[in-house]
C-alpha cells in the first residue's frame, strides 16, 4: 500500500475465544505475506473498587489469564508463520479495552480483530469490542469469523471489493490489490451504482437506450477507477462487475466464492464524520469470510 508501514506493523486483539484465535492465524499470515512485524495484544480492563461476590485474589487470577491467553494466542501466531520471517511480539495492556485499542490503531497498519469475543452471545453478528474497533479505528480493520478461511476457501479465490468513487472506496481498492497481490489471486471490482435496488425502467418510462447509456458511462467509470490499480499491479487479473442494485447483496454474493471482501467505511453517500455506513456494516455482520473495512485516520 501507498500509505508508510506503520511502527506497531499488524495488530490483533485476544481474548481466548475462537474468532480470536482465527483471528491470530489470519493476522500472522497476513503479516508474514507482508513482511512486517504482527503485535499480539490482550487489552485487560482496569477494575473499579472491590466487586462484591468476587474472591480478593481474582485481580491476580484474571492478569494470569491474560498472560496464558496471550501466550499461547503467541505460539498459535509463530506456527502460522515461517520460523525464518516470524517477527511476532506480545503483550498484555491494562487499559479501558476500546479506547486502548483504538490509540494503537493511530501506529498500527492494520487492526485484526475476531467478529466475536468470550462475552459474545451465542448468534451474535458483531462483538461490541470488535465493532467499536471497526467504528473508531485510525486504520483499516480486519475482521475475522470463526472459521478458518484456509479450510473453507480456497487459496485461489479472489478478492471481492466494492467500489462507489468516495474516497473510502479508493482506499479500499488499494487495499484489495495489495492483499490480492500477495496473495496471487484476483480481484472482482463490483460497482453497484445505485442503492434502490433493481430499477423498474419501464415503470419510470425510461428508454432502452437511456438505460444502455447509462450502464456504458457507469462501465466507463469503473474501468477508470481501476485502470491506475491495473498498471500498479499488472500482476492482478481483475473482474469488473457494474450493476443497478443494492451492492449489499451483490458484494455477498461474490463473497460465497472468495476468500476476502475489502469495503469502505462509508460511501458517497455517507456525510462527513460517518463512522460506518449501513453497506460495510451490512457485509461485515454477513460475509462470513475475513473482511478488511477501509479506514483513514479521523480529521481534527
Amino acid at each position: 500500500m501507498s500509505h508508510q508501514h506503520a511502527s506497531r506493523g499488524i495488530v490483533v486483539g485476544v481474548d481466548g475465544s475462537p474468532s480470536s484465535t482465527v483471528a491470530v492465524e489470519w493476522a500472522a499470515r497476513d503479516a508474514q505475506m507482508r513482511n512486517v512485524p504482527l503485535n499480539v495484544v490482550y487489552v485487560v480492563s482496569p477494575m473499579v473498587g472491590p466487586v462484591e461476590g468476587l474472591p480478593a485474589e481474582y485481580p491476580k487470577m484474571r492478569d494470569e489469564h491474560a498472560r496464558q491467553v496471550v501466550e499461547q494466542a503467541h505460539k498459535v501466531a509463530v506456527e502460522a508463520m515461517s520460523p525464518s520471517v516470524a517477527q511476532v511480539s506480545s503483550e498484555v495492556v491494562h487499559a479501558p479495552v476500546v479506547p486502548a485499542l483504538v490509540e494503537m490503531s493511530k501506529t498500527a497498519e492494520m487492526m485484526v480483530v475476531g467478529c466475536r469475543g468470550q462475552g459474545a452471545v451465542s448468534g451474535a453478528l458483531l462483538g461490541s469490542v470488535s465493532s467499536e474497533v471497526v467504528h473508531h479505528a485510525h486504520c483499516p480493520v480486519a475482521v475475522i469469523h470463526d472459521e478458518d478461511p484456509l479450510t473453507t476457501r480456497s487459496p485461489q479465490a479472489p478478492v471481492v471489493v466494492g467500489i462507489d468513487g468516495s474516497p473510502m472506496s479508493e482506499l479500499a481498492t488499494e487495499i484489495a490489490f495489495d492483499e490480492a497481490s500477495y496473495r496471487g489471486v484476483g480481484v472482482v471490482a463490483v460497482h453497484a451504482w445505485t442503492d434502490m435496488g433493481p430499477l423498474g425502467l419501464a415503470g419510470l418510462n425510461w428508454a432502452p437506450i437511456e438505460w444502455r447509456n447509462i450502464k456504458d458511462r457507469e462501465e466507463e467509470v469503473l474501468a477508470e477507477r481501476l485502470s491506475g490499480w491495473q498498471e500498479r499491479y499488472p500482476d492482478v487479473d481483475v473482474h469488473k462487475i457494474v450493476v443497478s442494485d443494492d451492492p449489499v447483496p451483490r458484494l455477498l454474493e461474490q463473497a460465497q466464492n472468495a476468500q476476502l471482501v475489502v469495503v469502505g467505511s462509508h460511501g458517497r453517500g455517507g456525510f462527513e464524520g460517518m463512522l460506518l455506513g449501513s453497506v460495510s456494516r451490512a457485509v461485515v455482520n454477513s460475509a462470513g469470510i475475513p473482511v478488511i473495512v477501509a479506514r483513514m485516520p479521523h480529521r481534527r
